[in-house]
């Protein structure tokens, strides 16, 4: 027997349920949409917290530099040296952070929490482009979408993805409003706003032949309308380049820091390998769906006319421009890092009107089969860490499941798998589809970010490689941040420790380098002369007091207030601190003293221990075995002679390690340390 009521709570329930939709109606999109960035800012600004160093070097490096000099002084400064190759909007909204904060540690959070809600307000034109095209429902599902993209990490990095992400976008929307509605302002806003990414990014400058194309695609025998566009790039085409020739410089020189990219040559079939490296590895990164069905209204745009003629030439022109770029021998990567700006644009595609099926089975086929012909053995390496995010979790399943050579065909079934989902599902459950590629987004972005290979490991090593006394901050904290320090790079100094350490003290004014220790630093350096003299230094030996040291690392703040004096020269001794059979170390001027120096091996080129024999003047003066997993230290006391130190070191074995390496390899020497 049925209790009272108890048939009228499925409609009770069916009720509640419509109320709340009533209620979610109701809001405001504005709210949902700001609630959308709001919970973006917090994630991405606590998964940012996590990144504990610059990792993209010298990029970081570059845009901390520049937002510190435009905060003290309003230049754009890199160690002191005026910089003009990269856009000023990026270091401009991060300069605040310098100017609020002398702790450098401290600018560096804040700047990670600008980055945060800069980056999160890609959500805004995301919707609004969206918008014209679907409900405002699907379009708020855009915004979500565009805020779960794995690129969304970059805000744990200084650089430009950050600012230029929103402002792509931005432009995307300006263009198709255009093509909607072509009068003179609209037209002005296009190339104002491109002039203005390109002032960012100087990749935004395929968005001016986007931006002259797109009326060509959409209103060919109503070209009249766009006089004033034509009119304004033409103008502006003439004067820069005419801008360019009175200074006497190439029109190459508005590239900016990309103009490298111009000197080397090119190959129409290696740009095209690598246009098809590009295509797979978006198709990849997007989850085979959003690809497929922009494919798909570009092929079949209906009402979307304005949006698929504003969009296939910015999309064509980005792609062939990094494809282009990405094949110079010396890039030789996937560079998925200058095209996931693209993602809304595909996003808003997949929730857009019915498409004919015709179109859609194309697109899905299309789609489905592009990633087979990504080069996976040859982009799945550490360059993917930083650049291709995609490749990622398939590195974690290579590491877990299949070998490298397989990855291929397993991308290739998930992709096929995802292509006939894009073919066969209902237009009445559409909504499966973004679902399951916001899923994708956040396995993604766990991989990427906590993975084995995953950035939050990559700038651990960074710091790890460069610093390892607690602080980071620790010169400013031993001399103050107006206090003026130099580096002094030699051949046994890495990157690592001069930018890390540039980048985390304020105090770091210079960076020498002796002519016979040259090692190439892409940033302003100075070759240290006889007579040069500088407050303090940090160094791996310098003539001065010392006032704070890194033992970690083997380097040494000294304070020298004169010339500066490298008293200690080794040779035998490679970049990588490995040896060959002899090492010379030679300390002048020198009264005397200990030298103690820390050896390694490595088991998988020795399984006995090394000797190490040191000797003064002919004579044995230390010697010891280095296991072939571990340390030994070897104390040798200093005999001076004429002023001078020497010992020779020798290694009774050597071996060469093979896998391209010829060296005859003897032991790691990690550090000599003087001692008076």
């Amino acid at each position: 027997m049925t209790r009272p009521g108890h048939g009228r709570r499925p409609d009770a329930a069916v009720a509640a349920a419509a109320a709340a939709r009533a209620r979610a109606v109701a809001i405001p999109a504005w709210v949902w949409l700001a609630g959308i960035v709001a919970a973006s800012v917090v994630v991405r600004a606590a998964l940012a917290h996590r990144i504990v160093a610059p990792w993209i070097m010298v990029d970081e490096l570059v845009y901390s530099e520049l937002a510190k000099s435009f905060a003290a002084s309003g230049d754009f400064l890199v160690r002191g040296v005026p910089s003009h190759g990269y856009g000023f909007v990026y270091p401009v909204l991060l300069s605040p952070a310098w100017r609020a904060y002398s702790s450098v540690p401290d600018a560096y959070a804040a700047a990670k929490v600008v980055n945060s809600v800069v980056m999160s307000l890609a959500a805004v034109p995301a919707y609004f482009l969206a918008r014209r095209l679907v409900s405002r429902r699907l379009a708020l599902a855009v915004a979500a979408l565009t805020v779960l993209v794995p690129s969304m990490l970059y805000t744990g990095t200084l650089m430009t993805e950050n600012a230029f992400y929103p402002l792509f976008l931005t432009c995307v929307l300006a263009l198709v409003a255009m093509l909607e509605r072509p009068t003179a302002g609209r037209q002005v806003l296009v190339l104002a706003l491109c002039a203005l990414a390109y002032a960012t990014r100087q990749q935004a400058v395929a968005l001016f032949p986007a931006a002259v194309c797109a009326p060509l695609l959409h209103a060919p025998r109503r070209l009249r309308q766009y006089l004033p566009l034509y009119a304004i790039v033409g103008a502006g085409i003439a004067a820069a380049l005419l801008a360019t020739a009175a200074r006497g410089r190439s029109p190459l020189e508005l590239l900016g820091a990309y103009r490298a990219a111009t000197s080397s040559s090119y190959s129409v079939g290696g740009v095209l390998r690598f246009l098809v490296y590009h295509l797979g590895e978006l198709d990849l990164y997007l989850g085979v769906l959003p690809f497929a069905a922009l494919l798909a209204l570009w092929l079949a745009p209906g009402a979307a006319r304005a949006f698929a003629a504003a969009t296939f030439p910015v999309f064509a022109f980005l792609v062939v421009e990094v494809a282009a770029f990405a094949s110079q021998p010396s890039v030789d990567k996937i560079e998925e890092r200058n095209l996931f700006y693209l993602a809304p644009v595909a996003l808003t595609a997949l929730v857009a009107l019915p498409r004919p099926r015709r179109a859609a089975l194309a697109a899905g086929a299309a789609a489905g089969v592009l990633p087979v012909f990504v080069d996976y053995p040859r982009f799945i390496d550490t360059k993917a860490v930083a650049d291709t995010f995609a490749l990622l979790p398939w590195w974690w399943v290579q590491d877990h499941w299949i070998h490298l050579d397989e990855v291929r065909w397993a991308a290739l079934g998930v992709s096929l798998s995802a292509a006939a989902l894009f073919a066969l599902v209902p237009r009445r459950s559409a909504l499966v589809l973004p679902a399951l590629v916001g899923a994708y987004f956040v396995l993604t972005t766990l991989v990427v970010e906590n993975g084995r290979h995953g950035i939050h490991q990559a700038s651990l090593g960074k710091l790890w490689a460069g610093i390892r006394v607690p602080h980071p901050d620790w010169i400013d904290r031993a001399v103050g941040a107006d206090a003026s320090v130099a580096i002094l790079r030699t051949s046994s100094t890495t990157d690592e420790t001069v930018w890390e350490n540039e980048f985390f003290n304020r105090s770091v004014r210079t960076v020498y380098f002796a002519r016979v220790d040259r090692v190439p630093d892409p940033l302003p350096e100075r070759e240290l002369a006889a007579g040069a003299r500088v407050r303090y230094v940090l160094a791996e030996d310098a003539a001065g007091t010392p006032v704070a040291r890194d033992p970690g690392i083997g380097v040494t703040l000294y304070r020298v207030d004169g010339p500066l004096v490298i008293p200690t020269r080794v040779r035998g001794v490679y970049a990588d601190t490995w040896s060959g059979r002899r090492v010379a170390y030679e300390r002048r001027p020198c009264g005397g003293g200990t030298l103690t120096v820390t050896l390694g091996s490595d088991p998988s080129l020795f399984a006995r221990p090394q000797v190490v024999t040191a000797t003064q003047a002919g004579r044995v003066a230390g010697r010891v075995a280095v296991p072939p997993a571990g340390r030994a230290t070897l104390v040798v006391p200093l005999e001076p002679r004429s002023g001078a130190c020497s010992v020779r070191f020798g290694v009774a074995r050597t071996k060469v390690p093979g896998h391209g390496d010829t060296r005859r390899l003897g032991a790691h020497f990690l550090s000599f340390s003087y001692s008076p």
